[in-house]
């Protein structure tokens, strides 16, 4: 075998591990870890963008209500009646590309399905973001990984637990952090050049066919980069060529900075949360996560992390699994973003399990796993780097 390479058999087989490098590529088989549907920080700080005038007036020229300009000066609104469904601080039409703008919806009130982006609350989930409060793909719009990130961060500075955007929790964030949330960003010739992997959707044997599973457009790679929805993306943008260098447009500023050493983890399956605490137990990170199912649960117990495994590769083995084109025979998967499990691996001792990134940042926290732990990739890769062979894992509370 080579050195570097990590085989991790399936979850419903037994798993060996050769060899573990840090940051190092690895082949992973694996029974599991593929997407079901069901119904069902500290320490950061923002990056400096530097951006002559021309550049930003021209990528902050956006539809009223979602420009540059607002969303850095968003400010909390408590609702009132009518108001509050329709309060636009920011003034402009009520109508941005199809979106209902409810630029006062701090609350979550609003049909995530159907209300616009908030400024306000775009500004809130970059700001717990920025945190280690992770509200996974920011876009704007009150949904259970954001009210679950609200709470986690009220719990952890002392605030009246709430799934709500209330003053309090706006006055703690802002007060911590007045930076800019939103900056201009000018595609670059590496951005524009990729290279662009070809979109095969989730088809395993046509996976196994292609060199890579990288990005397949410059709209995914950016808002990935910049944590956000894709939608949100090209609504701040209107008309914006990403495939082009020099295009000046608007991204979320996630910041800069690392997580400080963790020393454990719980994955909470009911919250659908992982949470990371440092040496003393103060949590330091909080991030949405999808946990199991009640078909193919996540393991029970405390556990530990065995290793750490940057960009893997995925092996699909027939013989271990219950679903896919098992007609196929085993199937060698390249790695990459779109990876069945992501650009980072961290191992468990449990057999078989570990956390991992995931190509479909939009729906973690929404659907059911295999038993392994998701992560958006950027959450999973911030993680990695601060965890170590020996960090307790452990597996609390159990689905809703």
């Amino acid at each position: 075998m080579a050195p570097g390479v990590l085989v991790l058999s399936s979850f419903a087989g037994s798993m060996t591990l050769s060899r573990m490098l840090l940051a190092s590529a690895a082949v992973l088989t694996l029974a599991a870890c593929s997407q079901s549907p069901t119904s069902g920080g500290a320490g950061k700080t923002a990056s400096t963008n530097t951006t002559d005038d021309a550049s930003t007036k021209a990528a902050a020229s956006g539809p009223s209500g979602l420009s540059l300009q607002a969303i850095n000066g968003a400010q909390f609104t408590a609702p009132a009646g009518a108001a509050a469904a329709s309060g636009n601080e920011t003034g402009g039409d009520n109508e941005i590309n199809g979106y209902d703008n409810v630029a006062g919806n701090a609350t979550g009130s609003a049909d995530p399905d159907t209300k616009s982006p908030s400024p306000t609350l775009v500004r809130a989930e970059v700001l717990l973001d920025r945190a280690a409060f992770s509200p996974g793909v920011i876009d704007g719009r009150m949904g259970e990984n954001v009210k679950h990130a609200i709470m986690a961060y009220d719990q952890a500075h002392g605030l009246q637990p709430s799934d709500e955007l209330d003053e309090a929790t706006w006055k703690s964030l802002t007060s911590a952090d007045n930076a800019p949330v939103l900056k201009t960003y000018t595609i670059t010739q590496q951005d524009a050049a990729g290279p662009f992997a070809p979109n095969v959707g989730e088809d395993f044997v046509k996976m196994s066919k292609v060199q890579s599973l990288g990005y397949t457009s410059p709209l995914q790679m950016l808002s990935q980069r910049f944590h956000m929805d894709e939608q949100f993306l090209q609504a701040l943008n209107p008309g914006a060529d990403l495939s082009k260098a020099g295009t000046p447009i608007v991204v979320v500023d996630p910041g800069q900075g690392a997580l400080p050493e963790v020393k454990t983890l719980d994955v909470n399956k009911k919250m659908a949360q992982v949470i990371a605490y440092d040496d003393s137990h103060k949590v330091v990170a909080v991030f949405p996560a999808t946990v199991g199912s009640t078909t193919r649960p996540s393991p029970k117990g405390t556990w530990k992390v065995t290793g750490v495994s940057q960009n893997p590769d995925y092996m699909y083995d027939p013989s271990k699994l219950t679903w896919g084109p098992k007609h196929a025979g085993k199937l060698h998967i390249p790695p990459g973003p779109n990876n069945p499990v992501g650009v980072v691996w961290i191992a468990l001792s449990a057999p078989d399990y570990g956390i991992h990134g995931s190509p479909d940042p939009h729906v973690i926290g929404k659907t059911a796993s295999h038993g392994c732990v998701r992560l958006t990739n950027w959450d999973a890769e911030e993680l990695s780097k601060a965890v170590k062979p020996g960090v307790k894992v452990t597996f609390v509370s159990e689905r809703g």
